[in-house]
């Protein structure tokens, strides 16, 4: 069987703006996901939201 398709997130870092992820997730899930992940542009861990 095919497996269901799921919606695509982009993550934002909540210090310089910039989309540095994509994360797919269940149609279930809202759309106020808050990851703590690295960004490329500040060269540090910071936290990604959901664009």
């Amino acid at each position: 069987m095919a497996k269901k398709k799921k919606n695509i997130l982009k993550l934002e870092c909540t210090v310089c703006k910039n989309i540095n992820y994509l994360k797919r997730v269940s149609k279930k899930t809202k759309k106020g996901l808050e990851l703590k992940k690295f960004c490329k542009n500040c060269k540090k861990h910071t936290t990604h939201k959901a664009k």
